[in-house]
């Protein structure tokens, strides 16, 4: 998978049609954190406890998703697993934002060196799919949860870099930026007070598709066995152990891989709401 950014016009598309559509997806992040921080109020199973005497049984009122193989309650583990999830979403977003965000901004403003040296570090890194090169750091520094998050902050920066970088050239010669240069403020003021809070909003917008790819890759490093480790219940790990038997005991596989599904619809809805939205205040 290679990260796009997308920045082709669309058509005009009414309020009416978009806020639902944030609103879907607000109230499935929000049933998401939910989830994650309190869940014990949605299973009373211990997502580590192991029962023989269970093993592989199908969905019922008793084991709402069913059992592994080892006879571990997969609704729990799911729900469990949320928390892992959104960690890696979440924070494997956050930091390349701040970094790629003001590197972008140094490198707009000042141009020169340190612009052209961050232009070809960026095609660099752009002439790669960003799963491989996680995937390559990964295999270097070996499996761990902590591992992702370095491996997905080593390469999740460029994306904000160049899209900063790219807004923050268009406004830097405005003539408000010009008439502050005037009046004397300091660069540090007129990058952070006057440039970047009229180019971070895309780079927001970006970060709510990102979270969706951070968890996805988080979940892929964890099925080939190099992020989160067994028996910790994490989405990607319960569909990598469930691969096996999942000619006979699908449930394994297929409740992870809902929630997951899920949990992506609802950051891709608030975050297509917000580029309508700005989008059609740009008109």
């Amino acid at each position: 998978m290679i990260r796009k950014i997308n920045t082709q016009r669309k058509t005009r598309i009414p309020h009416s049609a978009v806020i639902p559509a944030l609103v879907l997806g607000m109230v499935i992040v929000f049933i998401a954190i939910l989830i994650a921080f309190f869940p014990q109020l949605f299973t009373h199973h211990d997502p580590l406890e192991v029962n023989t005497s269970a093993r592989m049984e199908a969905p019922s009122s008793l084991h709402f998703f069913g059992t592994d193989n080892y006879g571990r309650d997969i609704f729990s583990r799911v729900i469990y697993g949320t928390a892992i999830d959104l960690k890696i979403g979440i924070f494997g977003m956050l930091i390349p934002l701040v970094f790629g965000s003001i590197l972008g901004l140094f490198s707009a403003f000042y141009g020169g060196f340190l612009d052209n040296l961050l232009m070809r570090i960026i095609d660099i890194f752009m002439a790669f799919p960003f799963t491989v090169l996680v995937i390559a750091i990964m295999t270097i520094m070996g499996p761990g949860i902590q591992n992702v998050y370095y491996s997905l902050w080593l390469v999740g920066w460029v994306s904000y870099a160049k899209l900063v970088r790219g807004d923050a050239l268009s406004v830097k010669n405005s003539e408000y930026i010009q008439a502050a240069r005037v009046s004397g403020f300091s660069d540090k003021r007129i990058l952070f007070r006057h440039i970047l809070p009229n180019v971070i909003s895309s780079s927001i917008v970006f970060a709510t598709s990102d979270v969706v790819l951070c968890m996805l890759t988080g979940a892929s490093m964890s099925f080939l066995g190099l992020g989160v480790q067994v028996p910790t219940p994490e989405w990607g790990a319960i569909m990598n152990e469930g691969r096996l038997y999942i000619s006979y005991a699908w449930w394994i596989t297929f409740f992870p891989g809902l929630f997951m599904a899920i949990t992506g619809i609802g950051f891709s809805l608030i975050g297509d709401s917000l580029t309508d939205i700005i989008r059609t205040k740009g008109h």
